[in-house]
């Protein structure tokens, strides 16, 4: 079984913040493969599907960016889910908006989110699928920047974004996470290409 975690904030006032791209998709997996978001479990929204002949459970924590680990642990371990067959969407202040990186494993980096993961799973090694979050221009804050409502022209390409950043993460459970970085990491215009 996949366990697909979108990382994000629960509430009304956070859903159409850049921070919650990671629940966006989910929602739109849901929707493409008529998964119902109905069940919670371990402090998480879930639903259990197939995708690709795969089965595959969606998960949306409601603990909090900041303690995203606390759900998602527990979720694995009840689903017998090894961290190989955790994939991690999020948000990431790193690329620009609207692009995105499938990776094998990596560090965390400065996401709050995903530092909570790695540390409670224990491990860095579990693919991820990184959404390009970075509006182009200077920030005062990030933090701020995250938990604002999008900008009118994000909003206005977020379709076609989340379009994307699912058809990336239905490559990973049905093509592996080689071909679908083959397939989906291109340089954004540019931008310099990155470490793995």
């Amino acid at each position: 079984m996949f366990l697909v975690a979108g990382l994000g904030n629960p509430g009304e006032q956070y859903a159409a913040t850049p921070h919650n791209l990671g629940f966006l998709v989910v929602d739109r997996l849901a929707a493409r493969h008529q998964i119902r978001m109905t069940r919670r479990e371990c402090q998480a929204i879930i639903g259990q599907g197939n995708i690709g002949g795969k089965t595959v459970l969606l998960a949306q924590p409601q603990t909090y960016m900041n303690l995203s680990g606390v759900a998602i642990k527990p979720l694995m371990e009840r689903n017998e889910v090894s961290p190989s067959e955790l994939v991690l969407v999020y948000d990431d202040l790193d690329l620009p908006w609207g692009t995105l990186r499938v990776r094998p494993k990596g560090s965390p980096a400065r996401h709050n989110g995903v530092i909570d993961v790695t540390a409670k799973v224990g491990t860095q090694e579990f693919p991820r699928v990184r959404l390009g979050a970075h509006p182009g221009h200077p920030l005062p804050s990030g933090k701020d920047y995250l938990l604002s409502r999008m900008s009118r022209q994000q909003t206005e390409t977020l379709d076609a974004f989340v379009d994307l950043a699912a058809d990336a993460t239905e490559s990973v459970i049905t093509e592996g996470v080689e071909k679908s970085m083959a397939k989906f990491n291109r340089r954004a215009q540019g931008g310099t290409p990155e470490e793995e």
